[in-house]
């Protein structure tokens, strides 16, 4: 990985269980909530669907287009699931047309009826952008 990568890393603690938790964020429709209203990501051509309980595993998927306001596509992400645990965990390392570098990775963990959540970012966009 590049040196100028930046990395973001938060937790957050949601009152649901684990399975419901990993239910809703492995699903399509899950993601796109947790983008809108700004933001919502199309399937890959031919993958139907996105669902992590089904991804091929360090496959490349496609394109999975970025729409600003769920309309306007611009921008991409050419999807690859580089480690899944069903349940509990996934990795994402891809590439996109504004970043060089692009990886996501999620993880979950019970804490009694709740559900810990981490996410670490890490990219390097293209075009010399930085962030601030």
């Amino acid at each position: 990985m590049n040196e100028s990568a930046t990395v973001l890393e938060r937790t957050s603690t949601i009152n649901a269980t684990l399975r419901l938790v990993w239910e809703r964020i492995a699903s399509h429709e899950g993601i796109n909530d947790e983008m809108r209203p700004w933001l919502t990501m199309s399937a890959p051509r031919g993958v139907g669907a996105l669902q992590l309980e089904t991804v091929p595993v360090g496959v490349p998927l496609g394109r999975a287009w970025l729409r600003l306001f769920g309309v306007l596509p611009f921008d991409y992400d050419d999807l690859t699931i580089a480690e899944l645990e069903l349940g509990h965990r996934f990795h994402e390392k891809s590439t996109m047309a504004s970043m060089r570098y692009w990886e996501h990775e999620r993880c979950l963990v019970a804490r009694g009826g709740s559900t810990e959540i981490t996410d670490r970012i890490t990219f390097v966009p293209r075009w010399g952008l930085t962030w601030a």
